[in-house]
């Protein structure tokens, strides 16, 4: 081909889009990564979307230090990464060829660089570079099998380096699949628009435990007004989605749940960390630490990319509506 991973995007792009059984697995990181393999080292930290930092250095006129920073959607690899191509130099030919590698690599699939400038090609973009150092990086991490949210920081990243990095990180790497939807938790909750301050359910273990998630959008009503221009979340209203999150594990536990509602009676040791922005992704983790017939006590804290932004302790009852 022609070095790049554009042919094989193309072609898929062509093909026939056929539905298939199940849902992909999602890959959530839960706390921050680092790694290190020679060179090579890499920062993970927890994130909603999927985004890479490349940074590469080269000793040569035309490299030198370059970087590149992507959120990785379908539209972004086409446009930004998927024509870079793959690039070695002429000092290196005769000893990769002697260990049997690159026995196929000419001009016309290859940036072949000289001491000074590239050989019988022009470069598709001045940092072509690190778009396909970055290229390499979103292939070798999609051998973790299934879709990575994190945010990535590629210092000099190798091929060796990254597949290593999945092996370390395999052990924090859990696939996130919604144990309720939006649906279900209306079903559960009496809360509705604009008021309904939870998007899915992650995690539940009866009478123990509960995740729940918020994503926080620019478009929430009550950003209108705090503040504009500086928007930030309400901490009441963390509070009020952390409860509503508690509220659906509470619910699980009554019979008759479609005649029932949750009452707070009361919040303690409350504490906000930091402040809670438009494109932050809130996640929830409630704890159930007493139950006796209709009342129930929870510990609460909300994380955003891994760091606790709110905790407390909450107590409340289940009443008929």
């Amino acid at each position: 081909m022609d070095g790049s991973a554009g042919p094989f995007f193309d072609a898929l792009g062509d093909a026939t889009i056929v539905d298939g059984p199940g849902k992909p697995d999602v890959f959530v990181l839960r706390e921050p990564v680092h790694f290190r393999d020679g060179d090579s080292e890499y920062t993970l930290k927890p994130a909603g979307v999927f985004e890479l930092d490349v940074e590469i250095d080269f000793p040569h006129p035309l490299i030198g230090v370059q970087h590149g920073h992507y959120r990785v959607t379908p539209a972004e690899f086409a446009r930004e990464l998927a024509g870079a191509r793959t690039f070695g130099f002429v000092h290196e030919v005769e000893a990769l060829r002697a260990k049997g590698l690159i026995r196929g690599a000419t001009t016309s699939n290859a940036v072949v660089l000289d001491e000074r400038d590239v050989v019988e090609t022009t470069l598709r973009w001045p940092d072509e570079f690190v778009r396909h150092k970055a290229m390499d990086c979103i292939g070798d991490l999609a051998l973790a099998g299934g879709r990575l949210l994190a945010h990535v920081r590629a210092v000099r990243p190798s091929h060796r380096g990254t597949v290593l990095l999945v092996r370390e990180i395999a052990r924090v790497l859990t696939p996130e699949r919604s144990v309720l939807g939006i649906e279900d938790i209306m079903k559960a909750l009496p809360h509705r628009y604009p008021f309904l301050l939870v998007d899915r359910i992650l995690e539940i273990e009866p009478k123990k435990r509960i995740v729940g998630l918020k994503n926080v959008t620019i478009n929430e009503p009550f950003f209108q007004g705090h503040f504009p221009g500086h928007p930030i979340m309400p901490g009441v209203l963390i509070i009020e989605a952390m409860a509503q999150v508690g509220g659906v594990l509470l619910m699980g536990e009554v019979e008759g749940s479609e005649s029932k509602v949750v009452y707070f009676m009361s919040l303690d040791n409350v504490k906000f960390r930091r402040p809670v922005k438009p494109g932050d992704q809130l996640i929830f983790e409630i704890e159930m630490t007493q139950m006796r017939g209709m009342v129930v006590k929870m510990r609460g804290i909300a994380k955003v990319d891994g760091e606790v932004v709110c905790e407390a302790d909450m107590a409340a009852m289940v009443r008929d509506k």
